[in-house]
């Protein structure tokens, strides 16, 4: 039984233990840990070892360096420290390293030691500088907490949502206080600090004093404490040798214990036995591990889900695997194997020593159309790395143009984006990639861009039409599109101009382009326009009235309304409008005046263009058959019938009708034929038919 027995040590009068090695590192420190800023993230995550930290024995030109390591010792990145003094370094959610400096600046590395960005936690702490920090988890994301040079608190619960919050001042601390940590209670994040035997807790709006529950007496100090992974649990480490251990939120105690330790421990961690609801905190001094324990755990804590786990196989570059590991779950595409792939593409882009179009093709035979890929995305990462021409091949595989333009935007190849949204047709897409080469380039490029895509062009012409009406101009005198500038200064005349000499001027403009575009009728027309102005503005001001803007029939039925018959006719002289239209205008004017009398002279002035049958018409319109009789017997034969009929003489209508043999008339009267009035008419008509048929 020896030697089952041999490697077990006692601890206490019942209990033993053994320490054996589960495995051994590989990598070759040659530096003591205890002079590393050490980092290891939670799952067996990589390990961060900062080197040769800033410390006043060492010699000034020795820069640190920064070693990540997995959590087996294998080496995966090392790195020169050329930034300032870092003062803590810790892991987030996302394993990325957050190395916190002296001067409140936050450097953030890839687990491969690739520099991600950087963000700074306030004036206020780079004033005041960092005296200590913590990297903490919440379930919001990582945050990290700052104790300043002013014994003053500022943290961020989230640093991908940076967010920061000055934590109230803590009632006469004038040193750094003995120990602190952050806490996250109700979803808000804490920090829990002591200051000799009391302690407090800061949240965003107050400094409250708290008091463990079950606390020892004599407790002068507390020198350390640990808070458990899930922020349920709390230990606290007394300068009596006095371990407390209870909930965070600090309203019960699960259990206590004394040592015969005075002296401050250099680490206090709380750790579970694997599938066991027992927890226990360890506490480590130089050559001394203390277990303190049996703390039940009521909470089922969260494993790593399968999609965190891929997450850390590609962090890893372990890409032929995660994608095995899909396939065996059957994870579908999107979530698995799609993922997977685009992963190893924008990793793939960072390969510099390997040209733009083997990586590009590599990533196409690779990628082909694989649902949920997207190589804009891709490109994009590509563009990051300072690959532009690679990134323009990797978007020639995207097959969505929505997702091609904006990139290429922002790589300043705006014609291209261009060629891009006029071949996907979406003219919302056209008009975003114009406005913004409308900002980049000068008037004279932006023009030439356009003349070389009539699309665009067109498009921009009509955006101008609404927006930018001297825009417009410009874009016409760049092609000599005097047609279309003649246009634009008859529409300027009326749309801008309200002084008559201001629209002439702009209409003669407008009749010089016509002339240069040679279309003599268009620029004739804008002339006459110009002269009808002038007389409108002359009528005006001789006989009052509005005139102005009116058209040319308008204006002489104007003059006639006003019995300014002479005036109406010289008009009709000067600007050669057709005896007939003059008729009708007269006419019809006459009419709505209800001027018998002078219709009837009008009517005898000398022989009608028109007829007699728009008189009768126009007067019946007006409800007078008297005076649309006087016109009905002068009416030509070949529209006296419709006139009598209109004038209700429907006997004498039948007469004429047979007098002209004519079916179409016959027809006709016979429809107006009603009643017992009418029958007479109606046989007359009927006997007429059939003496007609009869020869």
């Amino acid at each position: 039984m020896d030697c089952y027995t041999a490697n077990w040590n006692p601890l206490g009068d019942s209990a033993f233990y053994r320490k054996y090695e589960l495995y051994s590192m590989d990598w070759d420190l040659k530096e003591e840990l205890r002079d590393c800023l050490v980092a290891a993230a939670p799952y067996g995550g990589p390990i961060a070892l900062l080197r040769n930290p800033w410390r006043k024995e060492k010699a000034a030109s020795v820069r640190p360096v920064l070693d990540i390591y997995s959590a087996s010792g294998m080496p995966l990145a090392s790195l020169l420290w050329k930034s300032g003094p870092v003062v803590s370094l810790g892991w987030s959610a996302e394993e990325e390293l957050l190395c916190v400096q002296e001067d409140g600046a936050v450097l953030v590395y890839g687990l491969h030691g690739d520099f991600r960005r950087h963000f700074s936690m306030g004036n206020e702490v780079l004033q005041n500088r960092v005296l200590d920090a913590r990297i903490f988890h919440t379930e919001f994301g990582s945050g990290v907490a700052i104790l300043t040079g002013a014994h003053r608190f500022t943290l961020s619960a989230n640093v991908g949502d940076l967010k920061l919050r000055r934590m109230p001042e803590v009632p006469g601390l004038q040193s750094a206080p003995s120990c602190w940590t952050a806490l996250c209670q109700d979803r808000v994040a804490h920090i829990l600090l002591a200051v000799g035997p009391d302690l407090y807790l800061l949240d965003h709006a107050a400094c409250s004093a708290v008091t463990p529950p079950g606390l020892a007496p004599g407790v002068s100090s507390f020198l350390q404490m640990a808070v458990s992974f899930t922020y349920r649990h709390l230990a606290l480490f007394t300068d009596t040798g006095y371990i407390w251990m209870g909930t965070a939120s600090l309203k019960e105690k699960l259990c206590e214990f004394t040592c015969n330790i005075r002296a401050p421990p250099k680490q206090m961690v709380w750790c579970s036995r694997p599938r066991s609801k027992e927890r226990a905190v360890v506490v480590a001094w130089e050559r001394r591990l203390m277990v303190v324990g049996d703390a039940p755990e009521s909470i089922q804590y969260k494993q790593l889900t399968i999609q965190v786990l891929l997450d850390r196989l590609v962090l890893r570059r372990l890409y032929p695997l995660a994608i095995q590991i899909c396939e065996y779950l059957r994870l579908p595409e999107v979530q698995g194997v799609s993922r997977i792939l685009a992963h190893w593409a924008c990793y793939k882009v960072q390969q510099k020593d390997v040209s733009d179009e083997d990586v590009a093709r590599a990533i196409n035979q690779k990628l082909g159309d694989t649902p949920g890929v997207s190589y804009s995305d891709i490109a994009a990462r590509a563009y990051g790395c300072g690959r532009t021409e690679l990134a323009i091949k990797l978007l020639e595989y995207e097959p969505r143009s929505g997702e091609q333009v904006p990139l290429l935007l922002k790589m300043k190849r705006s014609k291209l984006a261009l060629s891009k949204a006029i071949e996907s047709g979406d003219t919302d897409l056209v008009f975003t990639v114009l406005l913004h080469l409308k900002n980049e380039l000068n008037r004279g490029d932006f023009f030439m861009t356009l003349r070389n895509q009539p699309m665009a062009l067109s498009l921009y012409r009509q955006f101008c039409k609404h927006q930018e009406l001297e825009t417009l101009k410009d874009l016409y005198n760049q092609d000599d599109n005097h047609q279309e500038l003649g246009s634009f200064h008859i529409r300027a005349s009326y749309a801008a101009e309200e002084r008559i000499e201001g629209r002439v001027a702009a209409l003669q403009t407008a009749a010089d382009a016509f002339y240069k575009a040679k279309n003599e009728f268009a620029a004739k027309a804008t002339e006459d326009q110009m002269r009808l102005l002038r007389l409108q503005r002359r009528l005006e001001d001789e006989l009052g009235g509005q005139f102005l803007d009116l058209s040319l029939h308008d204006t002489v039925t104007t003059l006639i309304l006003g019995s300014h018959n002479k005036r109406a006719e010289q008009l009709a002289r000067d600007f050669r409008i057709p005896d007939k239209r003059l008729w009708w205008l007269k006419l019809t004017a006459l009419a709505d005046l209800e001027d018998w009398e002078e219709l009837e002279k009008f009517s005898k002035s000398k022989k009608s263009p028109i007829g007699y049958l728009p008189f009768v018409e126009i007067c019946m319109k007006q409800h007078n058959k008297y005076e649309a009789k006087k016109y009905a017997s002068r009416v030509g034969p070949e529209q006296k019938v419709k006139a009598l009929l209109l004038v209700g003489d429907v006997a004498q209508a039948a007469d004429v009708a047979i007098e002209h043999r004519n079916e179409a008339e016959l027809s006709l009267v016979l429809s107006h034929c009603t009643g017992a009035t009418d029958g007479a008419t109606a046989d007359k008509i009927q006997r007429a038919r059939a003496q007609a048929q009869k020869k």
